[in-house]
């Protein structure tokens, strides 16, 4: 559901006091080709993974062409019942969802079914959404793809509940929503683009999306324990303790699942140029376009690569080549799926604990690196991080920062005002130390007061450039760059919004996790929203909105999740809030 680079950041604040880890054990030399020294270091990183992250059940396997090279679960599928988690434990794959709905839409592409670079409309009738942005082009499937369409990221209401309607209602509830950017312009998450792309695919072949995936796609590649269904449902884990798992509505987005084996035999197909013993599954062409760079000449990219489905920037292998991945990050259980192109080798890591979100990845992308030197003897070195000495900020630099950013975890208000670089987001507070190279690294600032380093934040470094007239906040981790937030210009707020400052509630009945803090405030010249959910009450999520006019306004800031449209109304005789599908009413008390 949220992108993993996001997840990540409010992962590290969550655990912000954890330290450092131990480093690995030092690889022992082997033959090439023997994968024994991964299967042990893979076995030592999963059981501190799960033993810190106090994560329940993990599954693996490693791929190398035609061959699961190895295969192992650990700790339970129900810790309950005592049953173990193995290599057949089906599990939430989540948004791993997302590639297989991209290659069902390259699958009807080379039959001629479907032109992926001409509007979607003319696929799916149906689609209609209202638009600000009168000169942009078309959505189309391939935006949809790269998540460049433009898109809402959610159409929130009954999005994530108990008992989700059809996921083909999002197409209703978008009519009366807008476009958040115009198509091609900057890549933003959407649960909602694939949810329209499924509803294409089931358009097109005239067969309901979930039997389309299972004839076209899990009986032709053996994929025996996997399914799409609209409830999505398995044992998950919290802290080691059961929590109720909720359905995400958008089934062709997330409602994926599988075990590790049957995601194998879809990493098996990719590394046959699409084939699966007779059958032809998708071409090799079709492959090729779906882990190619599609975003590589966008002004707002900063390396944050997608190809059509998969993602292309977020572990880095160095020798590796282009690594294609992608991650599936519900609230109760976390995934990835990750691969080298180049080089055949590929990981499937499942798990059903809300806690692994970061163990994941990791686990993955240390899989790729060492299953690439025992394959090729490619060396993977620690990467060294070398810190330039740190300085005062200039002037210059406080004028800079001193405002309303919008970032990957929220509104950030950042004051300059001590002769320091001061940011509170999220509920805690931070210090952004400049450093000589001009990058500046990111302390926190414990109890409020003292700056200090922390493992978590030890890779991330900042800098500022101006694109297309915004003030862009670039994030770099390793080596790779990415929008990590935007400063926020100053506008009017019109008085019909002042009125409408107050503590608000959701009119609809909801059937699933709530907000139980909703408040429309004024922060210093900034229309702000402010956000607690009871599961995590630590975290006080806050966003900006800029008035478009005097009834409505629009999250303010770039990428996903912002530049959804935030309505005033009247109805029954009461002034009343209207966001993604819901009605708000202030309250009274």
């Amino acid at each position: 559901m949220m992108p993993k680079r996001q997840l990540a950041l409010l992962t590290a604040i969550s655990l912000i006091l954890g330290g450092c880890a131990t480093p690995p054990p030092v690889a022992e030399g082997s033959t090439q080709g023997n994968y024994r020294h991964t299967e042990h270091y893979l076995n030592w990183l999963i059981d501190k993974e799960m033993s810190e992250n106090d994560i329940t059940g993990i599954s693996i396997a490693l791929v190398d062409d035609q061959r699961i090279v190895w295969q192992q679960g650990f700790g339970h599928a129900d810790l309950e019942m005592g049953i173990p988690a193995t290599p057949e434990t089906v599990y939430r794959a989540g948004s791993i969802a997302k590639v297989f709905t991209a290659a069902a839409a390259m699958q009807l592409a080379e039959q001629g079914r479907l032109a992926i670079d001409r509007p979607l409309v003319e696929a799916l009738p149906e689609f209609s959404i209202k638009t600000r942005f009168t000169n942009a082009g078309p959505v189309t499937p391939r935006n949809v793809m790269t998540h460049h369409s433009g898109l809402p990221s959610n159409f929130l209401k009954g999005m994530y509940v108990r008992d989700p309607d059809s996921y083909e209602t999002v197409i209703e509830g978008l009519h009366e929503q807008y476009l958040t950017f115009p198509p091609d312009y900057v890549f933003s998450y959407s649960n909602v683009g694939m949810a329209l792309l499924g509803a294409t695919v089931q358009r097109i072949s005239g067969e309901p999306f979930d039997r389309y995936m299972e004839r076209n796609f899990f009986q032709p590649l053996g994929m025996t324990s996997s399914s799409f269904v609209s409830r999505a449902i398995t044992k998950a884990y919290d802290s080691h303790q059961e929590i109720e798992v909720f359905s995400l509505r958008d089934m062709p987005a997330a409602n994926l699942l599988s075990n590790v084996i049957d995601l194998s035999q879809f990493l098996k197909m990719q590394f046959a140029d699409g084939r699966r013993g007779e059958r032809q599954v998708l071409s090799p062409a079709s492959l090729r376009e779906m882990v190619r760079v599609q975003n590589a000449r966008f002004p707002l990219t900063f390396q944050q690569y997608v190809g059509l489905g998969w993602m292309l920037s977020g572990i880095e292998v160095p020798g590796g080549g282009p690594v294609a991945s992608h991650g599936g990050s519900l609230p109760d259980s976390h995934s990835m799926m990750a691969i080298l192109p180049e080089h055949k080798l590929g990981v499937v890591v499942l798990s059903n604990s809300a806690t692994a979100h970061a163990s994941v990845t990791r686990i993955a992308g240390e899989a790729l690196r060492q299953m690439l030197e025992a394959k090729t003897g490619i060396r993977q070195e620690p990467e060294k991080v070398v810190r330039a000495p740190e300085r005062e900020p200039t002037p210059e630099e406080l004028r800079l920062f001193d405002g309303h950013f919008d970032t990957l975890v929220g509104l950030a208000k950042v004051s300059t005002s001590e002769g320091s670089i001061d940011a509170e987001a999220v509920g805690h507070q931070f210090r952004l130390v400049p450093h000589e190279d001009g990058l500046f690294s990111l302390k926190y600032k414990l109890f409020g007061l003292l700056p200090v380093r922390v493992g978590a934040f030890d890779d991330i470094r900042l800098s500022v450039a101006r694109v297309d007239g915004r003030q862009i906040i670039v994030g770099r981790i390793g080596n790779e760059s990415l929008m990590f937030g935007e400063k926020l210009k100053p506008t009017t707020i019109p008085e019909s919004f002042l009125q409408s400052i107050g503590h608000y509630e959701i009119i609809d009945k909801i059937d699933g996790p709530a907000p139980n803090h909703i408040v429309l405030k004024e922060d210093d010249g900034l229309l702000v929203g402010e956000v607690r959910f009871p599961e995590k009450p630590e975290l006080l999520l806050r966003i900006g909105f800029h008035p478009v006019s005097d009834s409505e306004a629009v999250t303010a800031g770039l990428g996903s999740g912002r530049g959804d449209t935030l309505r005033l109304f009247s109805q029954d005789n009461e002034e009343r809030l209207g966001f993604s599908g819901y009605q708000l009413r202030k309250k009274t008390n």
